[in-house]
């Protein structure tokens, strides 16, 4: 398709374009990728690039235009930016300066599987694998679907320029990436970072759907064979993807999924997997899908192309992005009907949690609000104990909105479908971090079979003190029954009190944020109480 011009190529304020390089295939970006130096080839056949200096998103640098009507919607403070109209016109014009006199690769694509809910979207770029990494990470359309073709939102990824005027603008520093609601336009400047073409899209679906009435969600989802949709929730190092994964459910997508009236649908057409210290054997489905058409970011290879994934000396945030028919138990379609089941995923480095408990509705928001997990002694430099994390919803770096009006579709959809609630600690058990144990592979999917099947709900419940969790007495498939109700996995139960305790006034602390927020937000009394 290299030949095809783009609809609307005279739109895009660019001068003296060279050749314009268009829905490439996937053997044609590869060769551009060699042809020019940007990639080498693993033993696998998998393209391998270096993202630069950057080897993450740069969420300081992340900013909207401050402008009516979405100024009115967006939740404004550190996670959404302002920057000034005048100061974007100066970095757009910066940014089409970079791009024009250019060979450019255009890649039309759709966020979002439902065709009632998607948006078009055209990334630009002078980067072949830029290109090739959209073509991973997002649904590729149809010939025919191109032939008429116009986007509903443009990216300008211009990331060889760097905006050396920041200080007078204001700005965190010389990268950029701004978002122009109005105009329907996004920048890129700075960073090469592949992931913040695709966090910036997940954003703006973030900030385009809720406005629609439809849920946009940071969650793995999949499907049984009866059709039982379960979508799992969680941030970073909770199991998200692992569980996700599953060889007797079909897998939706394994990161940003929206809810709309027809169900459940997957906003990307890949997978983006981290592979630091990434193993055959516990992680089979993302080993094998690292073949031609994937592509690395960061890894260390030999000169034979054999890759190195216990080498961190790039970056230990190294990457992979596939197209999902690299996942052989994938949902074609990318969609399904409304979910049966929720799963919060926390890693509770405290050991405080169960491995499952049950949630109404009440809780249910409480904890999407919360969206806790904890990061434990090792894994940041100054963390010497465990530490509570809270991102609002499981994803508040990507939310324009304030996180309440995400709960508030949750709940509605939570009562329109009748769905089943859970939260599920994947984290310790019989002490915190440095004491007791990680929970069990094994049990946490006897835990999670248990909600699948339905065989949690003939369980007997006790209820977990100043939490007020319903925790099940006994579940098939799980070793030893006192590990359901974690203060009989401590040795020293006085202990494990004034860990919970302590625990319960972190959530209390966080969630004064919400303080104020109207009376149908007032989920404070379904949380721990002290």
């Amino acid at each position: 398709m290299g030949n095809k011009i783009p609809n609307g190529l005279d739109k895009l304020g660019l001068e003296n374009i060279g050749e314009v390089y268009y829905n490439l295939s996937y053997d044609e970006l590869q060769a551009h990728e060699v042809n020019r130096g940007e990639c080498k080839i693993s033993t696998t056949g998998t393209a391998m690039c270096d993202t630069g200096i950057f080897t993450g998103r740069s969420p300081n640098d992340k900013y909207f235009v401050d402008q009516a009507p979405s100024n009115e919607y967006i939740a404004w403070g550190d996670v959404n930016k302002k920057i000034d109209k005048k100061i974007y016109d100066e970095l757009l014009d910066l940014s089409l300066s970079q791009l024009s006199g250019k060979n450019i690769y255009v890649m039309d694509v759709f966020a979002g599987a439902s065709k009632e809910s998607r948006r078009k979207v055209r990334f630009i770029s002078e980067v072949a694998w830029q290109a090739h990494f959209v073509k991973n990470m997002f649904i590729r359309p149809t010939e025919e679907e191109l032939e008429d073709f116009e986007p509903d939102f443009t990216v300008y990824n211009a990331c060889k320029t760097v905006n050396e005027n920041y200080k007078e603008h204001g700005l965190h520093s010389d990268v950029y990436v701004i978002f122009n609601i109005e105009e329907n336009t996004a920048i890129i400047g700075g960073t090469w970072y592949g992931g913040e073409m695709k966090k910036g899209i997940f954003s703006m679906m973030n900030y385009w759907l809720p406005l629609e009435g439809k849920l946009p969600m940071h969650c793995s989802a999949n499907v049984g064979k009866e059709g039982d949709v379960c979508l799992f929730f969680g941030l970073s190092g909770t199991g998200k993807t692992t569980l996700s994964t599953d060889p007797n459910r079909a897998l939706i997508g394994d990161d940003e999924h929206g809810w709309d009236d027809n169900g459940v649908f997957n906003f990307e057409g890949g997978c983006y997997a981290k592979v630091i210290n990434l193993d055959e054997k516990s992680e089979p489905e993302i080993y094998g899908a690292i073949v031609k058409d994937a592509l690395l970011e960061n890894v260390v290879s030999d000169e034979s192309g054999r890759v190195d994934y216990e080498d961190g000396s790039k970056t230990e945030n190294t990457r992979v992005s596939y197209p999902i028919e690299h996942i052989k138990n994938h949902k074609a379609n990318l969609q399904a009907g409304h979910p049966n089941n929720i799963i919060f995923l926390t890693a509770d480095a405290f050991g405080v949690l169960p491995p499952v408990s049950k949630l109404n509705k009440e809780q249910a928001m409480y904890y999407f609000l919360s969206g806790y997990t904890a990061k434990v002694a090792g894994t940041e430099r100054g963390i010497t104990e465990p530490q509570a994390t809270f991102s609002a919803c499981f994803g508040e770096a990507f939310l324009p909105l304030h996180p309440t009006v995400y709960a508030k579709l949750l709940g509605e959809k939570i009562d329109e479908h009748g769905v089943n609630v859970y939260l599920v600690n994947t984290g310790w058990t019989g002490g915190p971090y440095g004491k007791g144990k990680r929970m069990s592979i094994k049990d946490t999917r006897a835990c999670i079979d248990g909600i699948l099947n339905g065989s949690i709900n003939d369980s007997e419940f006790d209820k977990l003190p100043i939490f007020n969790l319903s925790i099940p007495k006994s579940l098939n498939g799980v070793a030893d029954n006192k590990v359901l109700n974690p203060r009989d996995t401590w040795e020293n139960q006085e202990e494990y009190d004034a860990m919970l305790n302590k625990l319960a006034g972190m959530f209390q602390e966080n969630f004064r944020r919400y303080d104020g927020n109207g009376g149908e937000f007032d989920f404070a009394s379904a949380g721990p109480q002290l």
